[in-house]
């Protein structure tokens, strides 16, 4: 027995197609017949236990642009406010120890951006979207992320997802076409949300 929709093989007793969702009805045929005026109307994907993906409210470019930027500043601004505490911190250690632990110290001040730009980025695109969906600047252009059941992400899922997008940052120019991506893309999706199968939806609500 196939689905007479999309052709995919079913059991028997199937209620509904695993492939398009669509209902199958009494008595369907043995063959496919493949979309056509006789195909059976799909039927909304959640009736079928399937994602609901296709008929998400998807975010626009420009908001998620616009969300992008504002949290570019945020995790900027906290990473410069921690650098300085952390590296005066540091400075006046290396006032007080001998020459060789003063250029030990120093080394390490070095690492301070870095590390504290991740710090605030796992908090901002990994706590705070697994448990609200939406970081900083996503939060004030009323987007949210979710997968493809409309679920929020666990903080595995965030934290794939931040590598993903931070390991995109070594390849030249990688970075401005995941950034662009959703322009032509029909789910409006990066690259960093196909790696992990999720999607920026509109969130009028905010929460």
């Amino acid at each position: 027995m196939f689905c007479p929709n999309c052709g995919t093989p079913l059991e028997d007793d199937s209620a509904f197609c695993p492939g398009c969702g669509a209902r199958m009805p009494a008595g369907s045929a043995a063959v496919p017949t493949g979309p056509g005026p006789s195909a059976v109307a799909p039927v909304p994907a959640a009736a079928a236990g399937y994602p609901l993906a296709p008929v998400m409210d998807y975010a626009t470019w420009g908001s998620r642009a616009i969300g992008y930027l504002v949290d570019a500043v945020l995790v900027g601004g906290a990473a410069a406010v921690l650098y300085l505490v952390l590296g005066g911190l540091l400075a006046s250690l290396a006032g007080s120890v001998s020459q060789d632990a003063a250029v030990s110290v120093c080394c390490v001040s070095i690492l301070i951006f870095p590390l504290a730009t991740l710090l605030v980025g796992l908090y901002n695109r990994v706590y705070l979207v697994s448990r609200r969906g939406y970081s900083i600047g996503q939060g004030l252009v009323k987007v949210k992320v979710v997968d493809g059941y409309g679920q929020l992400l666990t903080q595995g899922t965030a934290f794939i997802r931040l590598l993903v997008q931070a390991g995109m940052g070594l390849v030249p120019f990688l970075p401005l076409l995941d950034l662009l991506w959703p322009l032509w893309d029909e789910r409006r999706q990066t690259l960093h949300d196909k790696a992990v199968s999720c999607y920026v939806i509109n969130n009028p609500q905010g929460a």
